[in-house]
């Protein structure tokens, strides 16, 4: 007999998913409703008010195509009662948000709620009091199917979840999406870490480790909202194109207020024009530059060889050289800021007048002494002792001037070092040189020694293993006075300053203390595509552990010689007949080739960071510009050509791996010339 509508349970799961969305509905209906004339005193507050509200409203905003729950939790007994009580058990469904309906009785429980946490850390041998999950099947926002795991029921053998796979093999169009529905034990626990410790996550390709980090700033947000409401939170890509990828994955997740940046945003004191070869790269990337920094800023402070005599009314008031000597010491000694020691000098020249006044009877205030710190002899002292430090004029004159490199990178840079990050050409200003991504860095260092620079509540570093230790540096000023998650994978490094170490990376960020997670789970790239990428590990991160697939699915993997860029372009059109995004990746110096092929065929195509649609699947990508990103089905052009258009061969097969690893499905790789010895 077929079971009635009432009784069949999609049925029932279908109805409370309406019954949700029209109650998301009433939430976002009630804010937007809300009537503030009366409440604000002025119009600053009701700016602000406003603000905050429309904010609220876009975080309600229901996404069709994006399942409002994703699960459910049957739990044996009342979360929080005595078990042997009896309490009967709750059901809750997971979701991306809180919902309620007009009583205030959740409908849906946000995914971070410490009530959902068992929805990823349940199984058979520690079911945490559920006895049944159910996880759901979406195809276009419809609930179209559900899947159960009775934890607490010895005689059913734990098996596989298909729609757990699903979702992870689901085709993509568009930018990255969260993976609430589909997070890992393993994944969860970094999640869930705590906001007051650091977390550097070592991961190789398709095992999640942006999302788990992007996942843990929701999380984050979640349980200390006003905390970070007023620290501000970051996240730090490799490029633009990356942070465009990623952007999307946090709203989706109701959370707005998170701001994106690269490392190169962070230091943008100067226009950058010009870049270094290879080799002064890495000596401006090093962390002995900070020493050569500190020593030329302070090089600054010149010892007083007069005293300042401060006239008030009918008095005068000298203080003598030797005390003016002892102050400028005791503010050296304290290796405080530049710029805070600069503003601390006319106030302690001040104080020592004002125990002059005292010794002659005066009762000086503070006012007084405010006074005599703006006088004319005082700010002419200060001046001449401790003047203002421009930090950008600074560095401008270590890379010009050999003399004053020499006098502060002794012992620290030998001559050829110094030789090769000097400018051959003088140049007459700050704005008509021809800055370059390390000599920014450089500048930031310089402005941090002169002025501390803000911190923030938490920061994600990702791809953090491309970072010279001033970059790592530089994000570390970001967070001094908070926590970071750090991801990355050694053997994806593919700048010549590379991160050897996370240990060494994390010192130089100033985290020390950080928690090193490995992921080795692969959850994205199939198993022959993993395989035959983990060939090139021995030789570019020996002693790393390879990831190994989870997927049931071996996928698609082909290695195609061709004899000319039409063959490519077949390829691509061969895959463009499968659902999803496709990626033609190849070495930067081959773009202009496929470039003319594909536009001879007719095929429209994308660059890397524009979003696919379903009539444009095709996104054409130098191989420099290909980390982070992932495609259903990728072409990998000229393998050869991506190892030699690096500087060095450990550098170009590196390059290679994460080429090779961007492919979620299918991989074809194309090649007329032979391919790398790494890889027979």
């Amino acid at each position: 007999m077929s079971t009635p509508p009432a009784q069949d349970p999609l049925s029932r799961e279908r109805a409370h998913l309406g019954s949700s969305r029209a109650a998301l509905r009433a939430m976002r209906e009630d804010v937007e409703n809300l009537d503030i004339k009366d409440v604000t005193a002025n119009w600053v507050n009701a700016a602000v008010l406003q603000h905050q509200i429309d904010e609220r409203i876009k975080a309600l905003a229901d996404l069709s195509h994006t399942p409002l729950f994703f699960g459910r939790l049957d739990y044996l007994h009342a979360p929080g009662a005595d078990k042997a009580e009896g309490a009967e058990g709750e059901r809750f469904y997971i979701g991306r948000r809180h919902v309620h309906d007009a009583e205030g009785d959740p409908m849906v429980i946000d995914w971070r709620a410490p009530v959902s946490q068992p929805f990823y850390r349940a199984s058979k041998k520690d079911p945490l009091d559920v006895g049944l999950r159910r996880r759901f099947g979406y195809t276009s926002g419809d609930l179209t199917a559900y899947e159960d795991e009775h934890l607490s029921d010895p005689s059913e053998a734990a098996a596989t979840s298909k729609l757990l796979q699903q979702e992870i093999e689901r085709p993509r169009v568009g930018p990255m999406r969260d993976i609430v529905a589909t997070i890992q034990p393993e994944q969860d626990e970094i999640v869930r870490s705590g906001l007051t410790g650091s977390v550097c996550v070592q991961g190789g390709p398709g095992t999640g480790k942006t999302a788990v980090g992007l996942h843990r700033v929701a999380y984050l947000l979640y349980a200390h909202r006003e905390r970070l409401a007023r620290t501000g939170t970051l996240v730090i890509g490799p490029n633009k194109s990356f942070l465009h990828y990623i952007e999307q994955v946090l709203p989706a997740l109701g959370e707005l207020e998170v701001k994106q940046a690269t490392v190169d945003d962070l230091v943008a004191h100067v226009e950058v024009r010009g870049t270094d070869d290879a080799t002064a790269a890495v000596i401006k990337g090093d962390a002995r530059m900070a020493e050569v920094l500190r020593r030329a800023v302070r090089s600054h402070v010149t010892l007083p060889t007069e005293g300042v005599v401060v006239v008030r009314g009918s008095r005068r008031w000298r203080v003598p050289a030797y005390e003016l000597e002892t102050i400028v010491g005791e503010l050296l000694d304290r290796d405080i800021r530049y710029g805070a020691a600069r503003e601390a000098l006319p106030q302690r020249i001040a104080h020592a007048v004002l125990v002059q006044m005292e010794r002659s009877g005066e009762a000086p205030d503070d006012r007084v002494q405010d006074a005599v710190a703006r006088n004319t002899a005082v700010k002419a002292a200060v001046k001449a002792i401790w003047p203002p430090v421009d930090p950008a004029k600074l560095v401008l004159r270590l890379l010009t001037d050999a003399d004053f490199l020499a006098v502060h990178a002794d012992g620290i840079l030998d001559e050829d070092e110094q030789k090769e990050i000097l400018w051959s050409k003088p140049v007459r200003s700050v704005k008509s040189a021809r800055w370059s991504p390390a000599d920014a860095v450089l500048i930031d260092e310089a402005t941090d020694l002169v002025q501390r620079t803000h911190s923030l509540g938490h920061v994600v570093l990702d791809e953090a293993q491309d970072l010279s230790p001033m970059q790592y540096r530089a994000v570390g000023r970001r967070c001094t006075t908070g926590s970071a998650t750090v991801l990355g994978d050694l053997a994806q490094g593919t700048t010549p300053w590379a991160t050897r170490s996370w240990d060494e990376a994390l010192a130089h960020l100033g985290k020390g203390e950080a928690v090193i997670e490995e992921l080795t789970a692969g959850f994205r790239v199939p198993t022959d595509v993993i395989t035959y990428a983990s060939r090139l590990l021995p030789h570019i991160a020996p002693g790393l552990t390879p990831v190994a697939s989870v997927r049931e699915n071996p996928g698609f993997f082909e290695v195609r010689p061709t004899t000319a860029d039409e063959e490519v372009v077949d390829a691509c059109e061969e895959l463009l007949r499968n659902e999803g995004s496709i990626g033609l990746i190849a070495a930067d110096a081959r773009i202009p080739a496929l470039t003319e092929a594909l536009t001879a065929a007719g095929l429209t195509y994308l660059g890397p960071g524009e979003e696919t649609t379903a009539q444009t699947r095709l996104t054409l990508v130098p191989a420099s510009l290909a980390k982070g990103l992932e495609y259903d089905y990728v072409v990998l052009d000229e393998p050869q050509a991506v190892v030699d258009g690096e500087p060095d061969e450990r550098t170009g097969l590196r390059r290679l791996y994460v080429a090779l690893t961007r492919a979620v499905s299918g991989l074809t790789v194309t090649h007329a010339a032979p391919l790398p010895r790494q890889l027979a």
